[in-house]
């Protein structure tokens, strides 16, 4: 496969579709096994999962949008397109953290509150009134919500633009899906390895190792837009 102007755009694309979605996840309040037990604020799953779900959900979005652009005979819109993946991985993690709102406040009975601030950087509200004894928090806060809407976003807007350049080079739908699933996959492992546990969002104080999983996510995703690159163009 000759390495011409387009193929170094495509490369460029996968990796900053990767780097968002290594960088978005630590903005979703991701609560682990501790949420779960309405022990720390954030959502009762892991890292990997919610990365690689707001990515996959992208793709998802995106792939959709190409599909209506192929039936109504219209140029793909990489704008549209792109736009699509962030607003669909948007509302599947926004209706993530509102069903698990639901459950904590209607069926735990547990008030939202962050541990990681004096104050609700968005509402003001007051926060150590209302942190259980024995807890990092509980529930997911307006920080956490806005947070992790923007993390979401960000972890869609990067399964699209890794999705969306793999499709242009092969026109095989199933093939691009499997290698950006993969690509989603081990950005996602590294953000956890860099966040090691639970995070709230923004505000919390593990959001400053970010940098770390911008040089990480960086070099594999080069390593990988190669690979597939190479791979999906030759096949």
């Amino acid at each position: 496969m000759n390495f011409d102007a387009n193929t170094i755009v495509y490369i460029l694309e996968i990796l900053v579709g990767g780097l968002l979605v290594g960088i978005g996840v630590h903005f979703v309040p991701v609560g682990g096994a501790p949420a779960a037990m309405a022990q720390a604020a954030g959502i009762g799953t892991g890292t990997v999962q919610l990365a690689a779900g707001s990515g996959l959900t992208g793709l998802l979005a995106a792939g959709l949008m190409m599909e209506a652009m192929r039936l109504g005979g219209i140029d793909y819109n990489i704008w549209l397109i792109l736009a699509s993946g962030a607003v669909g991985a948007g509302i599947m993690m926004g209706s993530t953290m509102l069903t698990g709102s639901w459950i904590y406040a209607y069926a735990v009975g547990a008030p939202f509150a962050s541990a990681k601030v004096n104050f609700d950087p968005i509402t003001g509200f007051s926060q150590p009134p209302y942190v259980a004894p024995g807890t990092v928090g509980q529930g997911i806060p307006t920080i956490c919500f806005v947070s992790g809407l923007i993390g979401g976003m960000m972890g869609g807007l990067g399964g699209a633009m890794i999705y969306y350049p793999l499709y242009l080079i092969n026109g095989n739908a199933s093939l691009s899906a499997m290698f950006a699933i993969g690509i989603f996959l081990v950005n996602a492992v590294i953000a956890s390895w860099n966040i090691q546990g639970t995070i709230e969002g923004f505000h919390d104080p593990k959001f400053k190792k970010w940098p770390f999983a911008f040089k990480a996510c960086a070099i594999a995703s080069v390593l990988l837009a190669l690979a597939s690159v190479l791979i999906t163009g030759g096949a």
